[in-house]
């Protein structure tokens, strides 16, 4: 993750409270992943920039899920709604480039590198996914 947490309760407000308005005025908009069979919490799946003509896709799993093919299928959903509900060109899909499981997550949706970027914990190679209506 690129993200750090915030080192206090207080610092966190701080964070939370700036994500406030992307998520009221529905340019970020996140899912909670559940589990059919148990409704319990697998991950979340993020689409950033959501208003935009190549909003961004992030997710995070469970680790104790890892390798059920999860990623792929809440990638693939979130494509799916959104390209019928927002029509963009496509989507910007960014993973740590050691992340080979997210990477072939991107890969099997079609989708094709188009730049790289360095942030101080990881590089990360951001991939395109086309909309698949187009």
């Amino acid at each position: 993750m690129q993200w750090e947490p915030p080192r206090s309760s207080t610092a966190f407000a701080e964070v939370w409270r700036s994500w406030l308005a992307p998520i009221l005025d529905g340019s970020d908009l996140h899912f909670v992943v559940r589990s059919l069979a148990d409704d319990r919490c697998l991950g979340l799946v993020g689409l950033h920039a959501a208003k935009t003509a190549c909003p961004e896709i992030g997710i995070w799993i469970r680790e104790d899920v890892h390798g059920n093919g999860i990623g792929r299928e809440v990638v693939a959903a979130v494509v799916a709604w959104a390209s019928k509900e927002l029509d963009p060109d496509g989507f910007e899909y960014p993973v740590a480039e050691e992340n080979m499981a997210s990477r072939r997550i991107a890969e099997r949706l079609g989708g094709s590198i188009v730049e790289t970027r360095s942030n101080p914990k990881y590089t990360s190679v951001v991939y395109r996914l086309p909309n698949p209506r187009r």
